[in-house]
């Protein structure tokens, strides 16, 4: 889906003169003079002169890895596809430099990228949505070093003499909080200080008197207790007046960021803490309980909430009653709590919102949340993978240099573990010519990649220990197809030579990397009544419909009256997460086809692909994935769609081990999957004369007009 993302925007040349908070945030990269004034490019700068059009960074040494890598002599490397690491010459990643600002770590998402530095500049709120690990969290923290810091305002609240339940709400300069409360706390401290003076006095007069002229001591000590009693009681008045500090902001560099993700009422909107002792002159009073909620601290900053769904309504709607505002009053949220009793004045909560998630965030997002956010900002798709280029080999070469330094106890990699780790991305894209952007997961495998050359005690971390993490840094799914792998074998349930009619190897995937071979078989028997497919297999809704659509090829192909015949599909131990997607179409049509004229399927071959009702082969997802499954099992052959032939890249140790054969309609399928002749040349002419010849290759040339895989 990431296709339909764009991410060839280009910057705007109105953008090239930084504001002020660009400045700021430009101070804290590594390039540019803090006490230098951000300037206008002059008309006459080069055109194709290589800059971060807003981080102000003009450098081209190759040392210079911000947004943009270049290297001597790119226009020669342009076309070369051997050089994995896109021109640069390293001994190890130790000879990269991380810029500083997020922004310029940021890799791949161009277009984000851009939308993140127009948002910081003119302020408007940004909803994010795509795949886990790719960047939202980053980018969001990379917008607060963007904005300027000198607006920065800390919050204070302060005792309401005339009404308690409704603290005063006063808001200065970032810094000026802790010198206010300080002052306060100094007067307090000297008051307390002459009245502990003037209480002892009296005291000691009490008693003395008690014991000279009255000569009752217990009297003396009775009157000195109480009168110790009415001071202490009466300066519970006087600290009163010491505001509370709600928001400080005297040590924040950059703007605020708060991450709100899955923050329960109170901690986003604030609250005020239960008291037990509500009167008496015991209690505390009600301005020192309340609490900032993430949308205060997040004042003239950002406010970032990932997975948005998951906030409940209520929350959503106050959210957005704060965001329009830009002011929201703090109250208990328990109802039971003396807190709920108390409601400040309105606490200034000027931020700006990033909410992020998934596709599925926006199904139970409140639709007027969504509106405000997309009404005043932006609304941006991430992308999946990026094409494969030397300009971005390069920038993900300075990827594992920035993790071995956040991380601070890595080992360096070498030129040639970088290089393994670009071959993973490209593995990973599963696309032909692209790289993978979910670097979440790639800096999982170069942190334990990092991790084996650690414990052997080495200063470099090499191919070697990359290739070792990523059989250790297996996923889940992979690790229990692994297991259901080879479960199968000790069983003897994989069938990987012979010849058997109805059963066909079918390939499916378990999560999003691993691949299973999942068998299908077909009986065609007399019905009792009107005839009917029944798949079994815990199938879901969509590979429902594909068997529907297997089922119209199957009666205009077959020369058999099967209106009175049951055609029985089983997905051979599907497992508890049954059957979802149209992958097996082919599968399904083969082995029911098999059936029905009872001609035997080769057993050392399996297969993957998607069905139109006119018998042409449409690509899937997974083929990589599913390929490795099919080698593991012992098999030697496997059919795939031609349109995913450019999305194969197996590992190498599976290259010798299993043919990979193309097709692009159901009768090449047949062909290849069929075993006797005389029969299997009259099913595969028959078909092509019913549904029209395999149409020359027409799916794999129509690249647009292809559905996505599933």
């Amino acid at each position: 889906m990431s296709d339909n993302t764009d991410t060839d925007a280009t910057p705007d040349p109105d953008r090239e003169a930084s504001d002020a908070g660009e400045e700021e945030a430009s101070t804290n990269g590594a390039k540019q003079d803090p006490d230098e004034p951000a300037s206008e490019p002059s008309a006459d700068e080069p055109s194709d002169q290589p800059e971060d059009r807003w981080g102000g960074e003009g450098e081209t040494s190759e040392t210079t890895l911000g947004s943009d890598v270049q290297v001597d002599g790119e226009s020669e490397l342009e076309g070369d596809e051997e050089n994995l690491l896109g021109g640069l010459e390293i001994d190890s990643t130790a000879d990269i430099e991380v810029p500083d600002r997020l922004v310029d770590q940021v890799i791949g998402q161009d277009h984000a990228r851009d939308v993140i530095k127009k948002a910081a500049k003119q302020r408007r709120h940004v909803m994010m949505i795509g795949s886990p690990g790719t960047g939202k969290s980053m980018l969001a923290k990379a917008m607060s070093q963007l904005l300027p810091r000198e607006e920065l305002q800390d919050v204070l609240v302060y005792h309401n003499p005339d009404d308690g339940n409704e603290p005063k709400v006063r808001t200065v300069p970032g810094g000026k909080g802790e010198q206010i409360v300080e002052a306060h706390k100094e007067e307090a401290r000297k008051r307390n200080q002459m009245r502990t003076f003037l209480m002892w006095i009296i005291i000691a007069i009490v008693i003395g008197y008690a014991l000279i002229l009255v000569q009752q001591v217990l009297l003396g000590i009775l009157a000195a207790g109480v009168i110790y009693l009415a001071f202490r009681y009466g300066s519970r008045g006087s600290d009163a007046m010491i505001p509370n500090l709600l928001v400080n902001n005297a040590n924040q560099k950059t703007a605020p960021f708060e991450d709100a993700t899955g923050a329960h009422a109170g901690a986003l909107l604030g609250d005020v803490r239960h008291d037990p002792f509500q009167s008496g002159g015991m209690e505390t009073p009600s301005h020192d309980r309340v609490e900032p909620g993430a949308i205060h601290q997040a004042n003239k900053g950002v406010l970032f909430v990932d997975e948005i769904n998951t906030l409940d309504i209520r929350s959503q709607q106050k959210l957005m009653t704060a965001i329009q505002e830009g002011e929201f009053s703090i109250t208990g949220q328990s109802e039971r709590s003396s807190g709920a009793m108390v409601q400040t004045e309105p606490v200034p909560c000027d931020f700006i919102m990033i909410a992020a998630g998934n596709l599925d965030a926006m199904e139970n997002m409140h639709p007027a949340l969504r509106s405000r956010i997309k009404g005043y900002g932006y609304e941006v798709y991430m992308d999946d993978t990026i094409e494969d280029d030397p300009e971005m080999r390069r920038k993900y070469a300075r990827f594992v240099a920035q993790e071995v330094e956040n991380d601070g106890r890595l080992p360096h990699f070498t030129e040639e573990a970088v290089q393994e780790i670009i071959l993973e991305a490209r593995r990973r894209a599963g696309r032909k010519g692209h790289l993978s952007l979910k670097f979440r997961d790639l800096g999982g495998l170069v942190r334990v990649a990092g991790d084996i050359a650690r414990a052997e005690d080495r200063d470099r971390t090499e191919r070697a220990d990359v290739l070792q993490a990523k059989r250790r840094s297996r996923s889940i799914e992979q690790q229990l197809a692994d297991n259901y792998i080879e479960r199968r074998k000790d069983y003897e349930l994989t069938v990987n030579q012979g010849d058997v009619i109805g059963r066909v190897n079918g390939l499916a995937v378990m999560g999003e990397d691993s691949g299973i071979v999942l068998p299908v078989m077909a009986e065609v028997s007399p019905s009792q009544g009107p005839g009917q497919v029944i798949a079994t297999g815990q199938l879901k809704e969509m590979a429902e419909e594909a068997v529907q659509n297997v089922s119209a090829i199957i009666k205009k192909f077959s020369d058999e009256d099967i209106s009175e015949k049951d055609v029985h599909i089983q997905f051979v131990q599907a497992g508890e997460g049954g059957v979802d997607g149209d992958s097996a179409s082919i599968t399904v049509a083969t082995a029911v086809i098999s059936a029905l004229e009872d001609v035997p399927v080769k057993q050392n071959l399996a297969m993957t692909g998607s069905l139109s009702v006119r018998g042409d082969v449409l690509p899937v997802g997974g083929v990589t994935h599913k390929i490795e499954a099919a080698a593991k099992s012992g098999l030697d052959t496997v059919i795939i769609p031609e349109a995913n032939t450019q999305d194969v890249m197996i590992e190498d140790e599976y290259e010798d081990m299993i043919e990979i054969i193309p097709v692009s309609h159901i009768s090449e399928v047949l062909e290849v999957a069929l075993t006797g002749e005389a029969e299997k040349d009259s099913l595969v002419d028959r078909l092509k004369s019913i549904t029209g010849k395999a149409l020359e290759h027409e799916v794999g040339r129509q690249s647009g007009g292809s559905p996505s895989p599933q």
